[in-house]
């Protein structure tokens, strides 16, 4: 049973996968501001289906509730939003018409966090979409923020593509001495930034879009409305081990839905791994303890019992041939 109270049967159906080693996953995720107007959906869902979206995640859609519902256009939205009628906050995450057969369970937490699991044909996908609170929110609002991230995390089978995305209110800056696993060099560091790249380097996962160097208008996701501010604070991470498989992140400044976010956008291709024969288990012993008479004579003992073993094996083998032979002559002697 999954958090809406839907079947695992309902909410598979037909497999379709979203991860292969062939082909690539577009991913977006994008603060924008509200959907809690008339039409705002059907705008988000155009931008989405002009961008080629296969999934998109959304920060900031202030409705209230969770619930899942499907567009006029075949879209599916699966959105957690407020439960006291209050319009702030919210997230939701829009899958493309007909990725909706792959989804294997969705979680909606609360106001802030939503959590997907999607089937792939070599790795399934989980996909947590977040809104953090703002750096000048109280510091008990953001240790509860990153416990409830820690709880869904600790949820999520380790052998999952896991990417985590949305507006995180955190610059992270483009320092990354001591956290070269955790981000690139191309972020544009606040409280909020320290503490989500701490975050991130003690549950291995890296900063997408500080990997790429692109210009910093395909970098920053955020414009103050008097233009004079400009910030990198909406992040996509995923986990250390399908690192190689990000391959791109990168600020798209055509769509618009009236927010002063703008859509961020990631390319994924399963880049499956090699099993290299040559680091297969293979143990070392530890002559050392042998210089303990104890453990050398217990050693000494069961290797002589082996070798015994082997010996008594050998001869009764050889017993067995000669009465076979014996036999053998017998018979044909009569």
């Amino acid at each position: 049973m999954n958090g809406s109270g839907e079947s695992r049967k309902e909410a598979t159906g037909k497999t379709k996968e979203v991860l292969n080693a062939k082909t690539k996953t577009r991913i977006g995720f994008w603060n924008v501001r509200t959907m809690f107007e008339t039409g705002k959906l059907a705008q988000v869902i155009s931008e989405m289906n002009r961008y080629n979206l296969h999934i998109l995640g959304v920060s900031e859609s202030r409705w209230t509730g969770t619930g899942r519902l499907r567009t006029n256009t075949g879209e599916t939205v699966l959105h957690s939003g407020r439960d006291d009628n209050i319009h702030t906050e919210g997230v939701a995450i829009v899958l493309k018409k007909g990725l909706e057969k792959s989804l294997m369970e969705w979680k909606p937490v609360n106001s802030r966090l939503i959590r997907i699991r999607l089937r792939g044909r070599h790795n399934n996908l989980s996909i947590l979409q977040c809104y953090a609170p703002t750096n000048d929110h109280e510091e008990e609002d953001k240790d509860l923020f990153y416990e409830q991230l820690q709880a869904e995390l600790n949820e999520i089978p380790r052998h999952d593509v896991i990417t985590l995305m949305g507006d995180l209110n955190a610059k992270v800056g483009d320092d990354n001495n001591g956290a070269e696993r955790t981000m690139g060099k191309f972020g544009c560091i606040n409280n909020n930034g320290e503490r989500l790249v701490e975050f991130f380097a003690s549950n291995d996962l890296v900063i997408g879009g500080t990997l790429f160097n692109h210009p910093a208008i395909h970098r920053l996701t955020w414009y103050s409305p008097n233009g004079r501010d400009k910030n990198q604070i909406d992040h996509i991470a995923i986990n250390g081990i399908w690192r190689g498989s990000l391959l791109d992140v990168r600020v798209k400044r055509g769509a618009d839905v009236g927010s002063d976010h703008l859509l961020v956008i990631a390319n994924i291709r399963l880049k499956l791994r090699r099993t290299d024969q040559r680091h297969a288990d293979h143990r070392r012993l530890d002559v050392n303890k042998l210089k303990d008479p104890d453990v050398k004579r217990s050693f000494t003992i069961q290797i002589r019992n082996r070798f015994q073993a082997l010996s008594d094996q050998e001869n009764n083998t050889q017993q067995e041939m000669e009465d076979t032979n014996h036999l053998w002559n017998q018979n044909a002697g009569a």
